[in-house]
């Protein structure tokens, strides 16, 4: 973000972490040598950082384009979605046939390449894998998220339509409670407790409400960012609400989602040490290069295992410092080439 909301900062930052949460989250188990259990089941919760990426994405759209797709009509609407398709898009396509070139080599020197069918690859190319249309997670694992994203960028202009801008910061409140009320309830009655399970049958309704709830907190900002010490209130809400439930040992699909609704409305709100410290230079530009390390990283690391890693698949310092600055190299590569 720049210009006027130059001070949304903090929350590219915290994209820039989350992104390499997500690249520690595929990781982890190659560090059990290295990290101790407790570090290891941190990480193994970095799947939550996908839900960060919903919500900020949903707020930033909503910031972006509302207004131009209320005002441009049908024209205004073509325009967004070919932006949107435009950004995503290429670096998916240009890491989608990298894994192609990598199955290749795999059959061409005899090995199985079980999880890379040929039959889905025009699910993928399409961007509508994960649209309930694949039982498993294939290819590029991550970019499952992509899939779900592109669908809600197309069902954004409806939502503009529905004027959510005109209710009152009571009414946002209520319908953001309503978007985590139902996303709990979809997930118990299908028997999980993880916003990280099911993905293949859950994750399209995950991301629609992440994103739902990230247009919320982007109209809450709106009419709270002139209010001084609503941003320690919402801060204080989310770490009550993450205490509670690790407490007393909630599912996390109800709680982990307000957490992060709370947590993201404090950074954007606030003016503090930590919202500082997260806009800073070094912590935004990790933020604007961390689509090209979410795409990029799964390939990478099935690439450095074969290369590199020995058949008891633990990492030492030195093979974990060169796989962090190859996947940091080529997110910067990718972020300004692709």
């Amino acid at each position: 973000m720049s210009g006027k909301s130059a001070h949304l900062d903090a929350l590219t930052g915290i994209r820039g972490i989350a992104a390499w949460l997500v690249v520690l989250y595929h990781i982890r188990l190659s560090l059990t040598a290295l990290l101790p259990g407790e570090v290891i089941a941190v990480l193994a919760k970095g799947y939550l950082a996908v839900d960060l990426f919903f919500m900020l994405s949903g707020f930033v759209i909503w910031y972006n384009y509302a207004d131009r797709l209320r005002a441009g009509g049908r024209a205004e609407v073509r325009l967004f979605l070919w932006r949107r398709f435009a950004r995503v898009w290429p670096l998916h396509a240009v890491i989608l046939a990298a894994f192609v070139a990598f199955v290749g080599l795999l059959l061409a020197t005899g090995r199985a390449a079980p999880g890379y069918p040929l039959a889905e690859l025009p699910l993928h190319l399409l961007l509508v894998q994960n649209w309930g249309l694949a039982g498993a997670l294939t290819w590029n694992h991550p970019a499952w998220s992509i899939s779900t994203e592109f669908a809600a960028y197309l069902l954004f202009p409806l939502i503009v339509l529905l004027r959510w801008d005109r209710l009152s910061p009571p009414a946002l409140l209520l319908l953001a409670g309503g978007l985590l009320a139902a996303l709990h309830l979809l997930f118990s009655l299908s028997g999980h407790r993880n916003l990280g399970d099911a993905i293949p049958q859950l994750g399209l309704w995950r991301c629609l409400a992440g994103f739902a709830l990230g247009n919320v907190l982007c109209l809450l900002w709106l009419h709270w960012r002139v209010r001084q010490g609503l941003g320690l209130l919402a801060g204080l809400v989310a770490f009550a609400t993450a205490g509670a439930g690790l407490a007393l040992n909630w599912p996390e699909t109800a709680f982990a989602p307000a957490a992060f609704f709370a947590g993201l409305l404090a950074l954007a709100l606030g003016q503090g040490a930590l919202v500082r410290l997260l806009g800073g230079r070094l912590l935004t530009y990790l933020g604007e290069i961390s689509y090209s390390t979410y795409l990029a990283h799964f390939l990478l690391w099935i690439v450095w295992k074969l290369a590199f890693v020995d058949a008891t698949l633990q990492l030492g310092w030195a093979s974990l410092a060169g796989f962090l600055a190859t996947v940091l190299a080529a997110s910067i590569l990718l972020y300004h080439g692709v």
